[in-house]
């Protein structure tokens, strides 16, 4: 004979205060796990929004990123000559040379000190970005120090307002616009024009060469003809959403590593409290179920009953979790990115896969929790449960 499920839902109604102890806590857990997840999701997303796959980057080889990059200026204007590189209408190459560097600026309020990231782009570099939008202000013109700031960077750091000067490198830059990237990493950069700002760094090289594909198949016939050209076989080229896919790995690898370790620790005690709870329902129900193996239910099925009841409730503690989890993701902050040590803007980002693995989570704890006290009501002898007061 087998249980209804309707007997376990009422047992859980019935205990309402310990079943709702027991919820709180994995709803914690839940809403940790699920939270890691999702903070680590968002770096990785507003760094692979960053690219395009029709964009490939151009870097030194075995460089780690843009800021230890440099590429010659005659070999920048060679790679503009390559045919798998899209043309503009006015028949000019879709190439832009740009040198990336770090600067400090102060945060508003505590006065920390942040890393920057200082992009010098041709105008070519403007257009390979369309989801850059001016908010505010209007563009920097090339051939001045003018600058536009990222809309992270005009939130949260002094002397970032339109009109604002900033000194760097060797020359005093005008602050002329803010721009919004739509929750990439170009939120938190600071662009001017590549030709004023190479020499105020005295940089004679460019970091990279950023480029547009005729189409995005022809990346592989690119990648073969720098390697095998003699004259830029010193450098790579990447598709640049992979490009800044690798540099969002460290960076979540160990958000996602250490949140793991933390939600470990809370998930023992709610596993334990699970675990409890559990115990205490068969130490209450014990003449029951000695009045139930009397009407011919199986040990199995028992167990079975009890173990639904403490997986039952795991999955309701991780819908709630997942449920607080949500709101996270109106939630933005601002940390150094590992990769390129500058200021990164990101936010919490849920997606399905993460809901899948937070419940299975649940699932996990709450078998882990509910199987000891569940194969002790199973195995309680008839006779002694139904004398039990």
């Amino acid at each position: 004979m087998k249980i209804p499920f309707t007997y376990t839902w009422r047992s859980l109604w019935t205990r309402r205060l310990t079943t709702v102890l027991t919820l709180s806590g994995i709803a914690l857990v839940a809403f940790v796990f699920a939270s890691v997840l999702m903070l680590s999701r968002g770096v990785e997303n507003t760094l692979i929004e960053t690219g395009s796959m029709d964009n490939a980057i151009v870097i030194r080889k075995s460089a780690t990123s843009e800021l230890v990059s440099q590429i010659e200026r005659d070999h920048a204007n060679l790679i503009k000559t390559y045919p798998e590189v899209a043309l503009l209408p006015d028949g000019k190459p879709f190439v832009s040379g740009e040198t990336y560097v770090i600067i400090n600026l102060l945060k508003r309020g505590s006065n920390d000190m942040g890393n920057i990231s200082v992009r010098g782009i041709s105008p070519e570099g403007l257009q390979l970005r369309p989801q850059v939008k001016l908010s505010a202000g209007r563009w920097f013109s090339m051939g001045t120090q003018e600058i536009v700031v990222g809309k992270n960077i005009a939130t949260n750091f002094n002397n970032s307002a339109i009109g604002e000067q900033l000194r760097f490198g060797d020359a005093l830059w005008t602050i002329v616009g803010h721009i919004d990237g739509g929750g990439t990493a170009f939120d938190s950069e600071i662009w001017g024009d590549v030709e004023q700002m190479m020499p105020a760094f005295g940089r004679p090289v460019f970091s990279s060469v950023t480029l547009r594909l005729k189409s995005p198949e022809m990346f592989d016939a690119l990648k073969l003809r720098v390697e095998q050209d003699p004259r830029t076989s010193y450098t790579e080229v990447k598709r640049e959403q992979e490009y800044y896919k690798e540099q969002s790995k460290f960076m979540s690898d160990f958000i996602r590593v250490l949140g793991l370790v933390v939600t470990i620790i809370f998930s023992i005690g709610a596993m334990i409290g699970a675990m409890i709870t559990m115990y205490a329902a068969v130490a209450n129900r014990t003449r029951e179920i000695g009045t139930m193996r009397a009407l011919g239910f199986r040990r199995r099925s028992i167990l079975g009953a009890f173990l639904v009841e403490s997986i039952l409730l795991s999955l309701i503690g991780g819908a709630i979790g997942i449920g607080l989890a949500s709101f996270m993701s109106l939630v933005r902050i601002s940390t150094t990115n590992f990769g390129s040590f500058s200021e990164l803007a990101f936010g919490f980002a849920l997606a399905p896969d993460i809901i899948g693995w937070t419940l299975f989570f649940s699932v996990i704890m709450g078998i882990v929790g509910g199987f000891l006290p569940s194969v002790r009501a199973s195995r309680l002898s008839i006779l002694n449960a139904l004398r039990s007061a």
